[in-house]
């Protein structure tokens, strides 16, 4: 066997070979053993992440300086296009209170108290509008919609002793006093009252925005104008406020649909 081993095996290269091995082996050790990672101190870290959120800043407001064009329209339709389409709609819709179609129900919004509890001049012409409207024959219920939430404001009530001065009967009244906003008044005169076609009572610059809501909850609606006697306050200022208003009941109608507060049916027709 050895001579075997001896005629087919150069021992000496096999340990010329083992010789090798051990220094390289021994050498590769020796650096890994002084290899030492590279640990980012964690102050290190937040100024690096604190630099890449600088620098994603900065390309945001770069892209917001080249497209300030283009944000300002988008900016400027959200504004104006709701207006707009609430004015289209309520284009051949508003009639004098002379000229109005008959219905069953007059919807009187509510325009606020003064101090001592009595109808502002906006919501005394309201009133008298809708007085007019059932003295004439052309609606046999005034459906009176305002805010009650306190104990010390009461308008519906207010609206139903303001419109019995002027003559209308407490029997042709009917008061809803959860009618916190337009919103409201459209959606519980629907669900609550049993509406499904009414006449809207309040002013010109009002009437788009209750017409289109109304409208879209379900309602088939016509307006009247109430234009019976001066109230205070600047046409523009209204606007501006119908503007902001417009805009907060297309967010109700199509993003939030915020249900207000209901309760029982009260029909205001048992037929």
């Amino acid at each position: 066997m050895i001579s075997f081993l001896n005629k087919h095996f150069d021992f000496q290269k096999v340990k010329n070979y083992m010789i090798i091995l051990s220094f390289s082996s021994h050498f590769v050790l020796k650096k890994f053993a002084s290899f030492t990672p590279q640990i980012v101190p964690e102050s290190g870290a937040r100024t690096v992440q604190s630099s890449r959120i600088r620098v994603m800043l900065k390309r945001i407001m770069n892209w917001i300086r080249r497209n300030i064009p283009l944000l300002g329209a988008l900016v400027l339709l959200f504004m104006l296009l709701p207006r707009l389409i609430t004015g289209i709609y309520a284009t051949n819709h508003i009639y004098k209170e002379s000229e109005a179609p008959a219905e069953r129900v007059a919807i009187i919004f509510g325009a606020g108290l003064r101090r001592d509890g009595t109808p502002t001049a906006m919501l005394r012409d309201r009133i008298l509008t809708g007085a007019d409207l059932y003295f004439s024959g052309r609606v046999e219920k005034l459906l009176m919609s305002g805010d009650n939430r306190f104990e010390d404001y009461n308008e519906p009530e207010s609206m139903r002793q303001f419109a019995l001065l002027a003559g209308v009967p407490d029997e042709a009244i009917v008061l809803d006093y959860a009618g916190r906003r337009t919103y409201d008044t459209c959606y519980r005169a629907k669900v609550i009252f049993g509406v499904k076609s009414a006449l809207l009572v309040t002013q010109k610059f009002h009437l788009p925005r209750a017409l289109f809501l109304c409208n879209t909850l379900g309602l088939d609606v016509t307006g009247v104008e109430a234009s019976n006697c001066y109230w205070n306050g600047s046409p523009f200022v209204w606007d501006v406020r119908e503007q902001f208003a417009t805009i907060a009941a297309f967010l109700d109608l199509y993003v939030s649909s915020p249900s207000p507060v209901l309760g029982d049916p009260e029909p205001v027709f048992v037929d």
